[in-house]
């Protein structure tokens, strides 16, 4: 299959968008230095609000509608509830207070940028590992939904520096690792992310978003072999993570083990209720018959 088929498929199950940006990555560890600098860009829209009152840059416009024309009247109301009394709050305690409040409205409106925000003026007012984290989650989310390489670059420069306030008082987080990782393979030192990949599988060698992550990265990379190996794993730690039975199945199949992948195309369908997912697996069956 060509690369561009196997993009097309990550795009119709709406898994990280940012996949769109990043370099042919080499994950061997006795090639490291074989980086490729080639990119393609995304028609996928990020979670961005317009009118929370704060700069965040132009909002994207694609195929796709923003979470503007998606967000529900509830959703609305909630947000209109939200910022007159951020806007109202007098002292920092309050609006701290309030800006959770108002950065969880705009996360469930799916404008992950704006919560962000707010998360992120709340954990600098009030501090703790929790609060950074929040802050750092959304702006990840908004980061995998980013539909321009800058604008990538800018959330996960975001993300990085609320997840540094976590690993700093607590290093084994391998989630926010995880995510700092990412963000890094996103920008003109992608290693540094292998590295950290490599190191939370190194403390925690059942981590299963690190092998989902070198799997991706694999397939991304055209390193089929390497991303059969950590799919397996993955789905051996957790036999029921639908979408790495899905990507062992197109990794087996560019490896031209087709009979197993046919297995896990069917498998997955069993699975998932995601109707997304289950016809790019029929479109993988159809292609291997």
């Amino acid at each position: 299959m060509k690369r561009t088929q196997i993009l097309i498929v990550v795009a119709a199950i709406a898994l990280v968008a940012v996949l769109f940006f990043l370099p042919k990555v080499v994950v061997d560890n006795d090639d490291q230095d074989n980086l490729a600098g080639n990119q393609t860009t995304a028609a996928v829209p990020e979670g961005h609000s317009e009118d929370d009152g704060h700069n965040h840059g132009a909002a994207e416009e694609g195929p796709a509608v923003d979470a503007h024309r998606t967000a529900t009247p509830e959703q609305l109301m909630a947000l209109t509830t939200a910022r007159a009394k951020y806007n109202k709050a007098t002292d920092e305690q309050a609006r701290s207070r309030v800006a959770v409040e108002l950065g969880e409205a705009y996360a469930n409106a799916a404008k992950y940028d704006s919560a962000g925000y707010y998360y992120e003026v709340a954990a600098k007012a009030r501090g703790g590992e929790k609060s950074f984290k929040r802050a750092g989650d959304a702006y990840y989310e908004a980061f995998t939904f980013a539909a321009t390489q800058e604008r990538a670059s800018e959330l996960g420069t975001k993300a990085r520096s609320m997840y540094e306030q976590v690993l700093k008082n607590n290093p084994s987080d391998h989630d926010a690792k995880t995510n700092v990782a990412m963000t890094y393979i996103a920008t003109s030192n992608p290693m540094q992310g292998i590295t950290m990949l490599r190191e939370v599988l190194t403390s925690d060698p059942n981590n299963q978003k690190a092998l989902f992550n070198l799997g991706i990265l694999s397939i991304q990379s055209n390193q089929f072999d390497k991303a059969v190996g950590h799919f397996q794993k993955l789905v051996a730690v957790n036999p029921e993570h639908v979408e790495g039975t899905f990507y062992l199945g197109v990794a087996l199949a560019e490896t031209g083990q087709n009979e197993e992948a046919k297995e896990l195309f069917n498998k997955v369908k069993g699975m998932s209720t995601d109707p997304a997912l289950n016809s790019s697996a029929d479109e993988y069956l159809a292609r291997l018959q």
